[in-house]
């Protein structure tokens, strides 16, 4: 049967509605699915995001800390003072929970602070070379990470995951990215110089702990 030209137009007709109303339907469950970042909150006028997600309290993350068996954070060495955009932020150590001025606790030491998130793919490549870099700096240099996503039960998964036993702290509403004016990218790495200054905001993955080793050393003249 051969459509008339007046039938063909309404069955054109028919087909553009129907497209408009699948481009304009919700679709169910992708605000719920997706991760919810620093961005996000800011962007949605809900700031100050959530250190950590309400759901993640000291006794639901008790067994992920022991499974991901993280090395505990940085203590500050006696006469040392706090100095630089990290003095006085003070943050949840992902090991135990404990709270840690970071001004205070990488004071008197070079530093690089790592900033990532679970969801972030660059930042799982990322880690493993990181916690490499690590063991070959020794006491050199402080390796800190930061979370930057309010679900720190599933940073903890993620690290274990990794295989990566890095110490870090918890940062679901972006203290440290807005202390020293990281971007609004992950991973970001973060080189502090001794004095607590920032000598460097490096908004880049690196493949590499060589990658890692030749940053520190050109931003802050250690060899590692």
């Amino acid at each position: 049967m051969r459509l008339s030209n007046a039938g063909r137009w309404s069955l054109a007709a028919l087909v553009v509605v129907i497209a408009l109303v699948v481009a304009i339907w919700p679709r169910g469950g992708s605000d719920e699915t997706s991760p919810r970042t620093y961005a996000d909150y800011v962007s949605q006028g809900t700031t100050p995001a959530p250190e950590r997600a309400p759901g993640d309290t000291d006794q639901s993350l008790a067994a992920a800390r022991v499974a991901a068996s993280l090395a505990p954070c940085p203590a500050p060495a006696a006469g040392t003072t706090p100095a630089g955009p990290l003095a006085g932020v003070t943050l949840e150590c992902l090991a135990d929970g404990r709270r840690v001025d970071l001004g205070a606790a990488l004071a008197g030491k070079p530093a690089l602070v790592n900033l990532w998130a679970y969801w972030c793919g660059p930042c799982a490549r990322e880690l493993p070379a990181l916690d490499e870099y690590a063991r070959r700096a020794g006491d050199t240099v402080t390796v800190l990470t930061v979370h930057q996503d309010p679900k720190e039960g599933n940073a903890l998964s993620a690290l274990t995951d990794y295989g990566v036993h890095l110490p870090g702290v918890q940062d679901g509403s972006g203290r440290v990215a807005a202390a020293v004016g990281a971007p609004n990218v992950l991973p970001v790495t973060v080189l502090i110089r001794a004095d607590g200054t920032v000598a460097a905001v490096l908004p880049q993955p690196f493949d590499s702990a060589d990658q890692i080793a030749a940053a520190v050393h050109d931003k802050l003249g250690v060899a590692s």
